[in-house]
This record gives structure tokens, C-alpha cells and sequence, in this order.
């Protein structure tokens, strides 16, 4: 396993070289040098999509209460948790065990409703995110920015997303993992799944709980995960005002939809790095006309992201997990 993030983090790397020889670099630090005070917008708008899901996350979890207080514990748990989504090559779920045991531990919340939640936010956070790459494939027809061949690949990876979205919640709607867990049990292989089975039982009933008797709820909670992936948009919208190559909010959109199907592919990689870059540089090109702005714009994103990452990183030591908990 060791070996394969190894190769996966060369292979970003080798991605990364590609994105810098492909354009002037020196012009390229000239450009985000222009941004200037502007960075302070953007760091404002992502702390409020990150706001808006940290609130997600909060309403999945029905026994916590809906007020600013538990939305600040919720921030902070979240904070912490995305800085290990960020860095390890686990399709953004390495981080998502902290979480579950910050939810334990600080707060007193069991297993089975932490972990519920985490995949209900996760399920949310996903299925917004199709409709939201749906509206930029819509767009990108629509404007003729990019190649028919680009289009082509879009739209297979938005489909193959949206079915892999499907199945995961299919299997949480019809406790296929209570089932699945129940049947291999009874193999000698499998028997082990029998000590963790009443486990998993719970966390299908309270998925199957919250998907049937709690729909105002969800829709909120979907609402508030939508918005959030409309913020990234106006953050790349903002972006390019304050480097002097403004965009329209529909090639915004297009743009950060190309950035977040790259990254969903990509999960293999830590953080993307490389393919992220790559996808700017494509794209910001296709809008533009010039590698550099698209590369430019990349080293913005990056920047905002490894800020994130340092507070969050902060967070989680200071609240001091017990990490032998995690490992379990």
C-alpha cells in the first residue's frame, strides 16, 4: 500500500513538472503576485462554503443540536478532518475516522450515529456535486469553450460518477451492507463480521431513518451542500478579477467543474497535486487563451488550500485525539 502512495505521489509530481515547463513560470508568480488584498476575498469566501459544510454535516447528525455553538465544535472537528482529506490518498475519506472519533470523544456521540452521519454528509456533499457538474456540462455545451473531444470526456466521467453516487446510496437506502455483512458472516472466512454486525446494523437503520422520516432535513441539508460548490465557482470568479483576466460567472462555473470532476478522478493522488494544476491549466487555457493565467490561477487555489490545511492540521492538535482509536 505504502508502495502504491509512493508512485501515486511521483506520478503527481510528474504532472506538476509537466503544468510548470508548459508555461513561463516567472510570468506565471508575476501574475499571482497581482492579486494583492483580493486573496483576503478569497479566503473569505471559502470560509464561508466551509461554514456552509460544517452546517451539513451537522444537520445529518440528528441528535446534535442546530445551534451556533455546535456549529463552531462542528467547524473545528471538520477542520481537522479535511486537512488528513486533503493530504492522504484515500478519495478523500482518510481524514473521516478523525472525525467520527472527535465526534466520540469530545462529544460524548457513539459510533454507529458519527459514522452515520459522516456517510450521510459525504452522500449529500457527492450528489450535490453532480448536479452541480451537471449544470457546468450543460454550460460548457452551451458556450463551446472546449473541444468536442474535451466535452466527450466530461461527460463520461460525470456519468461514471453519477452511477458509482447510485449505487452508494442504493446500498445505504436498501441495508445492502447489513445483508451483505449477515450473509458472509456465516463463511468461515467471513466470520469475524459477525462480532461488528449489530454495528453496522445501526448505522443502516439510522441512514434508512434519516433518508425516510427526516426530509426537510435533508433537503436543507442538500441545499446547504449545493451552495457550497456554487462558492467555489465565485471563489474562481473572484480569482480571476483580482489577477486582471475577469470571467464571466458561467465560464467560473465551467472552470470549477472541471477542477472538481479532475479532483473526483483523482482521488488516488494526495491532494491532486499535479492533476489539479493539470485541470486549471486546460481549462484556464480553453477560457482564456493562455497557460499561464490558468496556472496562475491554480497556484491561488493551492495556496488557499494549504492554508486550510495548516489550520486544520492545527486544530486536530490541539484537541489531541487518542490516535490508538483511529488506528482501530
Amino acid at each position: 500500500m505504502k508502495l502504491f502512495k509512493i508512485i501515486f505521489f511521483l506520478l503527481g509530481l510528474a504532472l506538476l513538472g509537466w503544468v510548470v515547463q508548459a508555461t513561463n513560470f516567472s510570468e506565471t508568480l508575476d501574475l499571482v503576485s497581482q492579486i494583492g488584498s483580493g486573496f483576503l476575498l478569497v479566503l473569505g469566501i471559502y470560509f464561508l462554503a466551509f461554514l456552509f459544510d460544517s452546517l451539513t454535516w451537522q444537520v445529518t447528525l440528528l441528535s446534535a443540536p442546530l445551534t451556533p455553538n455546535w456549529l463552531y465544535r462542528f467547524f473545528q472537528m471538520r477542520l481537522a478532518g479535511e486537512a488528513f482529506n486533503n493530504i492522504l490518498p484515500a478519495a478523500s475519506m482518510g481524514g473521516e475516522p478523525i472525525k467520527a472519533v472527535l465526534l466520540k470523544n469530545l462529544h460524548g456521540f457513539n459510533y454507529p450515529e458519527s459514522v452515520a452521519s459522516l456517510i450521510l454528509a459525504r452522500t449529500i456533499n457527492t450528489v450535490s456535486l453532480i448536479l452541480f457538474l451537471m449544470v457546468g456540462f450543460v454550460l460548457m455545451l452551451n458556450s463551446a469553450i472546449l473541444d468536442k473531444e474535451y466535452n466527450s470526456v466530461a461527460g463520461i466521467g460525470l456519468a461514471v460518477l453519477s452511477v458509482l453516487i447510485l449505487l452508494f446510496f442504493a446500498v445505504q437506502r436498501f441495508k445492502l451492507a447489513s445483508l451483505t455483512s449477515e450473509v458472509l458472516s456465516k463463511n468461515k472466512l467471513f466470520h469475524w463480521l459477525g462480532n461488528i454486525l449489530h454495528h453496522i446494523k445501526d448505522v443502516d437503520e439510522t441512514l434508512v431513518d434519516f433518508y425516510t422520516g427526516h426530509h426537510g432535513r435533508a433537503a436543507f441539508a442538500f441545499a446547504l451542500a449545493f451552495v457550497n460548490w456554487v462558492l467555489g465557482a465565485a471563489e474562481i470568479y473572484v480569482t480571476m478579477l483580482f489577477l486582471g483576466h475577469p470571467v464571466t460567472l458561467e465560464e467560473a462555473w465551467i472552470i470549477e467543474a472541471v477542477a472538481q470532476l479532475v479532483r473526483a478522478a483523482t482521488f488516488f493522488i494526495p491532494a491532486s497535486i499535479g492533476a489539479q494544476e493539470g485541470a486549471f491549466l486546460v481549462i484556464g487555457s480553453a477560457v482564456t487563451g493562455s497557460p499561464t493565467i490558468g496556472f496562475a490561477m491554480a497556484i491561488v487555489r493551492r495556496a488557499r488550500e494549504l492554508i486550510w490545511i495548516s489550520w486544520g492540521l492545527l486544530a486536530f492538535y490541539i484537541t489531541k485525539p487518542d490516535t490508538s482509536l483511529i488506528e482501530e
